[in-house]
């Protein structure tokens, strides 16, 4: 079941894209690895949900995944062979904002290279391009 919010304190919402870089959430903070977004996007709900099941996929019930990002965002999307005039279209799915090098998932409790091998098949099924990164370690 695709994620959404239970509630939200206005249901249709103005498009606004702002390509700036990520300075929240653009580390590793609760996983070892994690799969960072190299350019910004909306990244739909059903995108999340493919990602979560590949990685789980192939995890085999081993380890834990982290998932960063929460489709918080409504996008209306008005019927083909529509007239203008008639007012704002109906939400038509939830998405996440995403800007670049925010994190996306994270994995932990699982080797290195079975890291790299999930977040390979989970990168597979977002629409942008995305890198394998690990925990910074702080001196």
């Amino acid at each position: 079941m695709p994620r959404m919010p239970k509630r939200v304190k206005y249901r249709k919402e103005m498009r606004r894209v702002r390509d700036r870089k990520a300075t929240k959430a653009n580390y590793v903070a609760f996983g070892e690895f994690g799969l960072q977004a190299l350019s910004g996007c909306w990244l739909t709900a059903r995108q999340i949900e493919a990602g979560r099941i590949a990685a789980q996929h192939y995890l085999k019930r081993q380890g834990r995944v982290y998932i960063r990002v929460f489709p918080d965002k409504p996008i209306s999307k008005k019927p083909l062979e529509t007239r203008m005039g008639t007012g704002k279209a109906e939400v038509d799915y939830w998405a996440a904002r995403v800007r670049p090098g925010t994190m996306l998932f994270e994995i932990a409790g699982v080797p290195e290279d079975v890291a790299r091998q999930t977040m390979v098949r989970v990168a597979m099924k977002m629409p942008i391009r995305c890198r394998f990164v690990g925990r910074r370690l702080e001196v």
